[in-house]
């Protein structure tokens, strides 16, 4: 009996050092529940009021289509936007690799230039097959 008391003993313990944790949970769950609905209900109510005949059309620029929504867009526009993406990504591994330069060495500066090699050689391809055109 007496090993079984410690031992529920040091189980209550153990979750009393848990039960601030558990109220803060609660605590932040109910905060943002009450934030939705009050953010909602708000939003709901200021609406009737301020009906905005622009605001509400389906069409951000401000007019009603003029041609057909279904016609098909020209690839270019995607290869445009995937070499964007592919550059911007570029750039994004070059400043760690500036910042961590001097720790890495020669090492760095050759994986480096293989990867900058490899980009240009796709640059040169997309440029030769006339992707960047415009006509």
């Amino acid at each position: 009996m007496g090993v079984l008391s410690r031992t529920s003993l040091g189980v209550e313990k153990m979750l009393s050092n848990y039960l601030p944790i558990l109220i803060f949970l609660i605590v932040a769950a109910g905060v943002a529940v009450v934030l939705l609905v009050l953010g909602t209900g708000i939003g709901r109510y200021f609406a009737r009021f301020h009906g905005d005949r622009e605001k509400l059309s389906p069409y951000e620029c401000g007019f009603e289509a003029f041609e057909d929504t279904r016609r098909k867009f020209d690839v270019r526009y995607y290869l445009v936007a995937i070499l964007f993406i592919v550059f911007d990504l570029e750039i994004a591994f070059l400043f760690p690799w500036a910042v961590s330069l001097g720790n890495i060495g020669t090492f760095g500066l050759v994986a480096m230039g293989i990867f900058l090699a490899i980009l240009v050689v796709g640059f040169i391809y997309e440029w030769k097959k006339g992707a960047l055109e415009w006509d």
